[in-house]
C-alpha cells in the first residue's frame, strides 16, 4: 500500500476525500493519482536534518605565481 495527499477534494461512487486528506491506496492506483494535481505522494521515512548549522564554507586563494629572476644578473 502507497500513500498519497489529496490536494484537491474528490468525490465518487463510494469515497470521499477532502483536500490534505491521507489516503492508503494500493500501489499502482496511487501513482495515477499522485500526478501533482489531484495528489501526491507522502513518504513513509522521515526526512533527514542536520544534525547542526552548516559551517560557512571559506575558500582560499592560490599563492601568486613567483616571477623568474631577470637573466645576466
Amino acid at each position: 500500500m502507497a500513500r498519497i495527499r489529496v490536494l484537491c477534494s474528490v468525490a465518487g461512487a463510494g469515497f470521499e476525500w477532502h483536500a490534505g486528506q491521507v489516503v492508503d491506496l494500493p500501489g499502482t492506483e496511487a501513482a495515477k493519482w499522485a500526478d501533482g494535481v489531484r495528489a501526491e505522494m507522502v513518504r513513509t521515512a522521515p526526512v533527514e536534518t542536520p544534525e547542526g548549522p552548516a559551517r560557512a564554507e571559506t575558500a582560499s586563494r592560490r599563492p601568486a605565481r613567483r616571477k623568474p629572476a631577470p637573466r645576466g644578473q
